[in-house]
């Protein structure tokens, strides 16, 4: 089934970011409600020691997700983006029902954690191959002077994963059960959710179009490969530095920003997840703005300012949100934060795929973006907690901000991508 652009409606947007929404609802369910099941899956008495712990299979997730990425970015580039958006999604909810039926320490011993980083193998393999599928559709689906707004979808359903991952902790911390229930056995009720989420959504996209840059092309022009990958050598080491500091970026912002709350800034589990709560929702409204922004004066201005700002004005805020005196100054700093990461994350997609031709576009999308992420957005988390562990947990906020100085370098030497009104090719 395919469409021509002009045939592209609400619905296919809305389809697509839907099962986007759904992985990372799944994925960052585990960051959420890590708080809870942590003894169950890693006993002992130094909760950062346990955080560490629970950090570290978070960071190994990340490890699978290059295998995933060129898994499915050769489905995607060989067979259809429609196909490998589905069988991302199966293998997303394979891996969070695992999660929700797994013994504990308890039970297993230490098969337990084994069983627990098995299950985000799966996971982190599924993102891997789901992220240059579903930034590969959005932006050949989109009209050629709106692709910054559409593209900016996908990084709205992942906010939007991660507030239903917390809108459900809220409920489940505030209304529906009391501490001991949560880290006895509520913490699998999100798990649960997940796995029916990601059914609802595999139905939805059984009907998905294919993308007529892809149906366009001749069967022998659809490459896929690692090889063919090669000969696009700038286009990859860009994706690879323009992704480094942004990556770095949200995932401060994002998932490592609960613990930094709670274990440095001083504040309440409850307390934590109202501010990441309304934090999200803030950078949420800024994606579509900033995404249209782009259409009108091109990525290249938005990635720029992503990055002087970033290199000048992340220790600084870090540094304030850590001496936030109330939960209300840690979330108007955290949101000042946001309009300075937002620049970067509404944008980052649509110009990844913008560099590389239909033929090789889901793989050169993904594999860069995935080993960059791997490396630097994965282990965020776990950087953090170490410098934190050592006494010097300022040293992490100057990691941040270099990381953001070397990605400023690669926007100053990339090309604009926005002004290609045709990307079939």
């Amino acid at each position: 089934m395919s469409a021509n652009n002009n045939q592209y409606s609400l619905y296919h947007i809305l389809v697509a970011s839907a099962g986007n929404l759904v992985e990372w609802y799944d994925f960052y369910i585990y960051s959420a409600f890590s708080l809870y099941f942590v003894d169950a899956f890693f006993p002992g008495n130094d909760p950062v020691a346990q955080m560490l712990s629970a950090s570290g299979v978070f960071a190994l997730g990340f490890l699978m997700r290059p295998v995933g990425a060129l898994i499915f970015g050769r489905i995607g580039d060989r067979h259809g983006r429609r196909k490998a958006l589905v069988l991302s999604i199966v293998l997303m909810c394979a891996g969070s029902s695992l999660i929700a039926v797994m013994p504990t320490y308890d039970s297993i011993g230490v098969a337990a954690p084994a069983l627990l980083l098995i299950a985000r193998l799966l996971q982190g393999a599924s993102l891997g191959g789901e992220y240059g599928s579903s930034a590969t559709y959005l932006a050949e689906a989109a009209p050629p002077r709106c692709r910054g707004l559409y593209s900016s979808f996908q990084y709205v359903t992942i906010i939007c994963g991660q507030l239903l991952a917390l809108t459900l902790l809220l409920f489940l911390q505030n209304i529906a059960l009391d501490d001991a229930s949560l880290r006895q056995w509520g913490w699998r009720i999100p798990f649960v959710i997940g796995g029916l989420l990601a059914i609802a959504s595999l139905w939805l996209r059984r009907d998905l179009s294919e993308t007529t840059s892809f149906e366009s092309m001749r069967y022998d022009d659809r490459r896929g490969s690692l090889r063919a990958l090669l000969d696009h050598k700038r286009e990859t080491m860009t994706v690879v530095g323009l992704t480094l500091g942004g990556t770095i970026a949200f995932y401060v912002y994002t998932t490592y920003m609960q613990k930094f709350l709670k274990l440095s800034v001083g504040l309440s589990a409850v307390e934590t997840s109202w501010v990441t709560t309304f934090s999200l929702l803030f950078a949420l409204v800024l994606q579509p703005f900033y995404g249209a922004l782009s259409d009108r004066v091109g990525r290249r201005p938005m990635l720029l300012a992503f990055g002087i700002l970033g290199a000048l004005c992340t220790t600084p805020l870090l540094t304030a949100i850590q001496h936030a005196k109330s939960a209300l100054a840690a979330l108007a700093y955290i949101c000042c934060a946001w309009l300075i990461v937002g620049l970067y994350t509404s944008i980052n997609a649509v110009v990844k795929a913008e560099l590389f031709p239909a033929s090789i576009r889901v793989t050169g999308v993904a594999l860069p973006y995935a080993l960059t992420v791997s490396i630097f957005g994965g282990s965020a988390e776990y950087v953090a907690l170490m410098f934190k562990t050592s006494q010097h947990e300022e040293w992490f906020f100057y990691y941040a901000s270099a990381s953001m100085l070397i990605s400023l370098i690669v926007y100053a030497m990339m090309p604009e991508t926005g002004n290609k009104l045709n990307i079939d090719g």
